[in-house]
């Protein structure tokens, strides 16, 4: 049996020679050797050849076998004790499990035995224990009653598993039948020494009621919950017949009184009971917090009946009052017990700032100070969220229509008073550097504005805030419509046209009838106020999202105002531009009155270019600077004026028919001063030349450019007919049919000669511009008869020269 063994281990090991690097790397460094047969390369015709290296070594050849299998007879018994050697280890390991299995049992044992001997001694306690406390109960020995009760349910936890045994569950019954009879007897204790009827109490707490709160902590939290709520039942009993709804004392005139009553409370319970109820209990907290829920209730009740008593004086004086009461609450107590639910709670008080807890002494509420710029003050760090907010104070909640209803006359009397001052007072008079200032008015609208919106908010985050918000709607529109657009001055124009003498007369000091400098400047401080009312309805905006609740916030729009003082900006902006194109419209008219066919000369810039620019100089410089405060309006007043202006004059550029060359070479030049003047009109008269917005620029280019392209086309000659056409086609790159008759009808040709060139025109109009004609080098300076290459080099000159 061991040979076969042996045999078997030694195929297996047969089967394993072939090893991993690794492995043979570990056994040579376990077990060097030098030997060449141990060697995981071994070569065996090499190793012969080291053997015999020459045919005369192979003499002893008998001596190197022998040698050999001597080897191989060591390596066969080593192999074969290590085999035996296995086996005996299997042997001796089923000898060990053996003797572990007994140790392990002996374990067992041990472990068994030692919870015997705590569960007996636990029995023991527990029933020793279960005696001891059912006579200390009718003792009344409170004090050696809480330390045993709670070492007996520390012992009885270890017996749950156990219940099934009757010795066991007899000595449970037991206990809770003494915990239920500590219950009824504390119970009965606090009801003697603190009866419910009646209002008279004993001098002061005994140790044994002490001794019996100990006691109370330990049993069913529903004692505990009894005594606190008995207590302070009776402790508050004589509050609700003091305060009674039939007593004088219980309106809102003299809810002082109510808060004194509860603070001589507190201090009278600190004196005589404050050591007998332990301190995690909180009594003196949980009798304020009583209070607060009965003062509400009542307060509200009272509330109910005498509706129509509640004056907006008395509603806000009661208020304040609760409010500084809220703050001194919050001052004493931590409102741990605001959220235990042994008493009832306030539904989901709001949680807010309260600004007059610092300072009880404040003004009545209602009266609401004016003061200018507060609501471009810093903001204030915010002060932490007062626990008992809205604790009493949110009974009032019901009756803010009192207050929401005085906001709004109060709201109505504020418009009018700003409406008669500003008749009474005018305009604001016009100063350069002042002028544009934001109205008075506003600031003291949006101030009064702030003081509401915090002030309700401290009395409600609910419904009264949105009610308030309608409110502030309602006066932020009159104010636009009565203070701002009522204002507006109404547009003036003159009537008739003007001749080149009486355009020589305005440019000496007559002037065409138009807004006065103080109308201006209303205008713009109109304009100005506005913008401030947009910017700072916006803020109001987001305050009132902040200071309502999270579900309401989607309610507070002020979109619709914000879009109505934009229309005020907007109609200021357009009246400045209808007075100043008003006032050039006459200069315009007189333009396309003149008899350009008979012009013989090009001399300097025609009248009506001066009473233009005379106008400019007159307004531009009045309205820049009263809108120095608001720089994108003034960008917006250049750029709907050259929008407005540079139309009107293409328009009137072709009522000048007919026109001579030397007639169209004047325009041009006329045109050229004028693009120059709208080019320099943000900064026109300003001792500080700053360039002007590219926005601007870009539309007086692209106008005036028009135009000149005009008058160019007009100058050039008209034949040949194909040159003729190109060029307009070139130079005017929104050509048409219409613009084109235009152009003929101002050089004067007539109706015959105009319908073959419109024809040409029709026809070469889908074809783009191309240089294979030659067109494309054809221009105002190509190749023309040298007449009229000599006036326009000329005309050129004088414009340059005129730069």
């Amino acid at each position: 049996m061991m040979e076969e063994e042996e045999l078997e281990f030694v195929e297996e090991l047969e089967a394993v020679l072939q090893l991993t690097p690794e492995v043979q790397l570990a056994i040579e460094q376990v077990f060097p050797s030098q030997d060449p047969l141990d060697r995981a390369d071994f070569n065996a015709v090499e190793y012969i050849n080291t053997l015999f290296p020459t045919e005369q070594s192979l003499a002893n050849i008998d001596e190197v076998v022998n040698k050999i299998r001597l080897k191989i007879r060591r390596l066969d018994d080593n192999i074969r004790t290590v085999v035996r050697g296995q086996t005996n280890v299997g042997q001796d390991g089923r000898q060990v499990k053996e003797i572990t299995r007994d140790i392990k049992q002996l374990d067992h044992a041990k472990r068994h035995l030692t919870t015997s001997i705590t569960t007996l001694n636990h029995l023991h306690m527990l029933a020793g224990g279960v005696g001891s406390l059912e006579a200390m109960t009718r003792r009344r020995q409170y004090g050696e009653v809480a330390n045993l009760l709670q070492g007996v349910m520390n012992v009885l936890e270890h017996f749950h598993k156990y219940m099934g045994i009757p010795q066991i569950r007899q000595l449970s019954e037991r206990v809770k039948a003494a915990q239920t009879e500590l219950g009824q007897q504390i119970l009965a204790d606090f009801e003697e020494a603190f009866p419910s009827q009646g209002t008279k109490r004993p001098g002061g707490p005994s140790n044994v009621l002490r001794d019996a709160c100990l006691v109370a902590n330990i049993l069913d939290p529903k004692i505990k919950q009894e005594i606190i709520k008995k207590f302070i039942k009776q402790h508050l009993s004589e509050y609700l017949v003091l305060f009674q709804e039939n007593q004088d004392v219980a309106w809102l005139d003299k809810i002082d009184r109510r808060y004194a009553w509860v603070k001589r409370q507190l201090v009278d319970y600190e004196e005589k009971y404050g050591r007998m109820f332990p301190r995690e209990w909180y009594m003196t907290e949980r009798i304020a917090v009583e209070f607060c829920h009965v003062t509400r209730a009542e307060l509200a009740k009272i509330m109910r009946a005498r509706a129509k008593e509640i004056e907006v004086k008395l509603l806000l004086f009661a208020i304040q009052r609760t409010t500084n009461f809220e703050g001194f609450l919050a001052k004493r107590f931590s409102g741990c017990t605001l959220t235990d639910g042994t008493l009832k709670k306030l539904e989901s008080p709001p949680p807010s700032t309260n600004p007059f807890l610092e300072d009880e002494s404040a003004p009545e509420m209602e009266e609401l100070a004016i003061e200018k710029g507060e609501l471009d003050q810093p903001k204030k760090p915010k002060v932490p969220d007062n626990p008992f907010h809205g604790i009493v104070s949110k009974c009032f909640e019901p009756h803010l229509y009192v207050y929401i209803e005085s906001q709004d006359k109060n709201l109505g009397e504020l418009i009018d008073r700003f409406v008669a001052d500003f008749k009474a007072q005018g305009p604001p008079k016009p100063n350069t550097d002042e002028g544009g200032a934001v109205l008075p008015s506003c600031a003291d609208l949006f101030v009064y504005y702030k003081k509401c919106m915090v002030q309700c908010s401290q009395l409600s985050t609910g419904e009264p805030m949105i009610a308030l918000t309608t409110i502030f709607q309602k006066y932020l529109r009159e104010y636009a419509w009565k203070i701002l657009s009522g204002n507006l001055p109404k547009t003036t124009t003159s009537s008739g046209g003007l001749t080149i003498s009486s355009l020589l007369k305005e440019k000496e000091g007559s002037e065409v009838a138009k807004f006065t400098l103080e109308e201006l400047c209303l205008i713009c401080s109109i304009l100005s106020t506005a913008e401030y009312c947009l910017a700072t309805t916006q803020q109001l905006e987001e305050k009132l999202k902040e200071k309502v609740d999270v579900s309401l916030t989607e309610r507070i729009n002020l979109t619709g105002e914000m879009d109505t003082f934009s229309t005020v900006i907007s109609s200021s902006i357009q009246l400045l531009v209808q007075d100043l194109d008003a006032a050039c419209d006459p200069a315009l008219t007189a333009m396309s009155k003149m008899q350009w066919q008979n012009v013989e000369h090009v001399g300097d810039q025609s009248p009506y270019v001066t009473s233009v620019i005379l106008h400019i100089k007159q307004n531009v410089p009045i309205i820049r600077d009263n809108l120095a405060s608001t720089r994108k309006y003034f960008t917006q007043f250049c750029i709907k004026f050259a929008n407005s202006f540079i139309p009107k004059f293409i328009t009137h550029l072709f009522k000048c028919k007919p026109i001579s060359m030397v007639g169209a070479e004047q325009l041009l030049l006329d045109t050229h001063s004028l693009k120059m003047v709208l080019l320099d009109l943000p900064s026109i008269g300003s001792q500080v030349v700053r360039k002007a917005p590219a926005s601007y620029t870009k539309i007086v280019v692209k106008g005036m450019t028009r135009a000149e392209m005009i008058l160019k086309v007009v100058m050039a000659p008209h034949e040949p007919l194909v040159v003729f056409v190109d060029n307009y086609i070139k130079l005017l790159t929104d050509c048409n049919t219409e613009t084109f008759q235009k152009i003929l009808d101002m050089k004067g040709l007539k109706r015959s000669e105009q319908s073959n060139m419109l024809e040409l025109l029709r026809q070469r109009l889908p074809t783009p511009p191309s240089g294979a004609d030659g067109s494309s080098s054809l221009s105002l300076m190509a190749p023309t008869p040298e007449q009229e290459s000599s006036r326009i080099r000329k005309l050129e000159k004088l414009i340059k020269k005129r730069l």
